[in-house]
């Protein structure tokens, strides 16, 4: 197997190819690229977690998909837009590539009360106890019949034995 080993200059120049595709796959980048697919992912992620790693998380990122932002920088963008209405709302989000509704719902979740969170997960905790007490019931009805079978060939063979030796 050949490897091809490319530039750090053709890495870059490849990375914002992928960054500005529009709405062509990373497949289809890698395949003008003249390059293994996952050559091109493995870029991506490694650039991802250095950019990740580099950026604090109290700047708001240029180029990255809003649904990749982490809770900080989300924070952050409902903390900029907050006092922003009409024009000037749409204004800054075509700046930075969100929607509006993004940021409504960010706000929803971010002002969720935590009492809803701890209801909604108490109610998940019974049901998935009621689930594992089912489970284990039944589990305990197969192991009780098991033991029986089991049994019950024990005495199949002690039986078979008594009647063969009486035969010779």
């Amino acid at each position: 197997m050949k490897r091809n080993h490319h530039s750090k200059e053709f890495e870059n120049q490849a990375l914002i190819k992928v960054r500005e595709r529009g709405d062509k796959s990373v497949r289809t980048v890698a395949q003008e690229l003249n390059m293994p697919e996952g050559t091109l992912r493995k870029w991506i992620s490694k650039s991802n977690q250095k950019d990740s790693l580099t950026t604090p998380a109290a700047t708001l990122p240029v180029d990255v998909a809003a649904a990749s932002w982490s809770p900080a920088q989300r924070l952050l963008a409902l903390n900029e837009t907050h006092a922003l209405t009409g024009p000037d709302l749409h204004a800054w989000c075509r700046e930075k590539g969100l929607f509006e509704h993004q940021l409504k719902v960010w706000r929803e979740a971010f002002c969720t009360p935590a009492a809803q969170h701890t209801r909604e997960s108490s109610a998940a905790l019974r049901e998935l106890q009621a689930k594992n007490d089912k489970l284990q019931r039944e589990l305990n009805r197969k192991e009780k019949a098991l033991t029986e079978a089991a049994a019950l060939l024990v005495l199949q063979k002690k039986y078979q034995t008594l009647w063969e030796g009486e035969e010779k």
